[in-house]
């Protein structure tokens, strides 16, 4: 199993920059494929990101294209979301999460087994 916590969010003024980190304990995080979502209140849980196990795949929500950029650094046990040029419509609970069993980068939450407690974003007009 792999545990996964998140942190970096905040409160920024649109077109700000923020950079969300997700620390994973246990040995193997290289061989998980890591996945961003989010949630804002009232709406189901939407894919943002994923990113393969080596970093050579990555696939983008078009919302977020273009504006957000995922990567991991395995020897860091930990995978970044780099988020630009933020929009109100941004704002949401940010969740990282991980699967051992796709070679693909799946867009689905019911894709992943492992998940963090989230980090809220806040993007203010």
């Amino acid at each position: 199993q792999v545990q996964l916590v998140e942190s970096g969010g905040g409160l920024v003024q649109a077109g700000g920059s923020l950079r969300l980190s997700c620390a994973a304990s246990g040995r193997t995080f290289s061989s998980y494929v890591m996945g961003w979502f989010r949630q804002a209140p009232g709406k189901e849980r939407e894919f943002v990101a994923a990113i393969s196990r080596k970093g050579i795949n990555i696939l983008y929500a078009d919302s977020v294209k273009g504006r957000f950029t995922i990567s991991r650094d395995n020897a860091k046990n930990t995978v970044y979301l780099q988020m630009n040029s933020l929009k109100p419509e941004d704002t949401a609970v940010y969740y990282c999460a991980g699967v051992l069993r796709y070679s693909s980068v799946p867009n689905y939450p019911s894709d992943y087994d492992y998940w963090g407690q989230g980090t809220q974003v806040t993007v203010s007009s």
